[in-house]
């Protein structure tokens, strides 16, 4: 059994407790227009080409079987970048593969308290292998985490609770009519999900990003506070996290259009924590 991810980093300490490593799966079912992992949404391998690293040496049309006219992922080209501007996102892991890099800091996890978090992309899109991975987790003794956007149907979630210490849930707007308009979706199941999850007695963390111009309100706050205050229990944390355009450089590589948006104000922060006090 193998899953495409696209990233497996290390030392993190911003996607659950401790020092962790997130995996992160290819493929999303959402189309975010601030996404910051551009990269993450086609399931498939892809070719990215940074042109603002590229040095125009030719190396890679000569090396390149097709001369650049046709891609087949080979793999060529980004070996002999010398600039790094040519990168294959996208690689088939097996679970034993999978499993043996994030062992690798497993003194590190016991000491923090940390562990392993599965990300994407949507994780959850690929079940049958997250599954198996969580499974092997919790027989090595770790911690794991899932983060996910939550718009899958109920059975995928049945199909990881035994196996996951905690969710990373991600809200991006209260309101369905804005979260299509941005997210490509409405948010009912999204909400049906968390609410079931919380039935559960799952341990979740409810992850909200502010985005300037599109949810940045009081309205949207006190919306997710209301629906919040008429669940059976209530997430462990809500993390509030302002917009960043750390990702804008992954468009072009992959010839992708971005749209901009703005950053919520300090003040702005601090006043949307306060009203989920």
């Amino acid at each position: 059994m193998d899953a495409v991810i696209f990233d497996i980093t290390r030392n993190s300490f911003v996607d659950g407790p401790g020092i962790r490593t997130t995996v992160f799966f290819k493929g999303c079912n959402l189309r975010c227009a601030w996404c910051h992992n551009p990269e993450s949404q086609n399931p498939n391998p892809q070719m990215m080409f940074y042109k603002d690293k590229c040095k125009g040496c030719g190396m890679c049309k000569a090396k390149c079987p097709n001369h650049l006219e046709s891609c087949t992922l080979c793999g060529i080209c980004e070996m002999y970048c010398m600039a790094d501007a040519r990168k294959i996102c996208g690689k088939t892991y097996t679970v034993e593969e999978v499993l043996k890099e994030v062992l690798k800091d497993k003194s590190f996890y016991e000491h923090s308290g940390g562990g392993v978090t599965f990300s994407g992309g949507e994780c959850m899109l690929q079940t049958s292998f997250l599954v198996e991975i969580l499974k092997a987790c919790k027989d090595a003794g770790l911690h794991t985490a899932v983060d996910t956007a939550g718009h899958v149907s109920w059975d995928k979630f049945e199909q990881v609770l035994s196996f996951t210490d905690l969710f990373l849930y991600d809200v991006k707007s209260m309101n369905s009519r804005v979260h299509k308009e941005y997210v490509g979706v409405g948010n009912e199941l999204i909400l049906e999900n968390l609410s079931k999850l919380l039935d559960e007695g799952a341990k979740v963390w409810i992850r909200m990003p502010v985005i300037g111009g599109v949810n940045d309100s009081e309205e949207e706050i006190l919306a997710l506070k209301e629906f919040l205050g008429k669940q059976k229990t209530i997430p462990e944390k809500i993390e509030l996290l302002p917009y960043h355009a750390m990702g804008e450089h992954k468009y072009s590589a992959l010839d992708m259009e971005k749209k901009e948006f703005s950053v919520p104000s300090k003040e702005k922060m601090e006043y949307f924590n306060q009203l989920l006090q």
